[in-house]
């Protein structure tokens, strides 16, 4: 049997292993922190990364023989159209084959060009209005990227995304 003295003993004990404990693990908290904030702070001036370089419109100023294929599903059928580039953000349009020419609205954001449709009687889906929006970078000298079709159908709006490849009409 314990005694009241001999356990008020091995609480005392108890409670100074315990504090010795802690204040072991809260100076080594202490120590990794800042080991690892200078880790941190030499990782971080190192690491981060370079802005891609400005897109200038003039770059892609011109007529683009364009083909979007979808990226999944069974269709793999290529949308091909004529896209006609300014070298502002302004007069841009696409051209489906036996279609006039129709406006798109651009914009530019780093190396990327921002391209929105909108609703048009569809090239893949007869009788069914669509509206598009894509990016295209300009790699090796050809536009690419992805386009994101929104079907206007009776039940829920139906999405196709579609890989974009462009080469400059000669």
């Amino acid at each position: 049997m314990f005694t009241l003295h001999r356990t008020t003993r091995i609480a005392i004990w108890s409670c100074a292993a315990v504090l010795a404990g802690c204040a072991k693990k809260e100076n080594a908290a202490v120590d990794t922190s800042s080991a690892m904030a200078s880790s941190t702070a030499s990782t971080t001036t190192s690491a981060a990364p370079a802005a891609p370089a400005a897109l200038n419109l003039a770059d892609v100023a011109g007529k683009w023989n364009m083909r979007a294929v979808p990226t999944s599903g069974t269709d793999t059928s290529a949308t091909t159209y004529v896209l006609t580039a300014t070298s502002k953000t302004s007069g841009w349009t696409i051209t489906f084959p036996g279609r006039k020419a129709m406006p798109v609205k651009v914009s530019v954001e780093g190396d990327s060009i921002m391209i929105a449709a909108s609703n048009y009687p569809s090239v893949r889906r007869k009788g069914v209005t669509v509206s598009t929006n894509g990016v295209v970078r300009l790699q090796g000298g050809s536009l690419t990227g992805t386009t994101t079709a929104h079907y206007k159908v009776k039940t829920a709006d139906s999405v196709l995304t579609l890989t974009t490849t462009g080469t400059r009409a000669q």
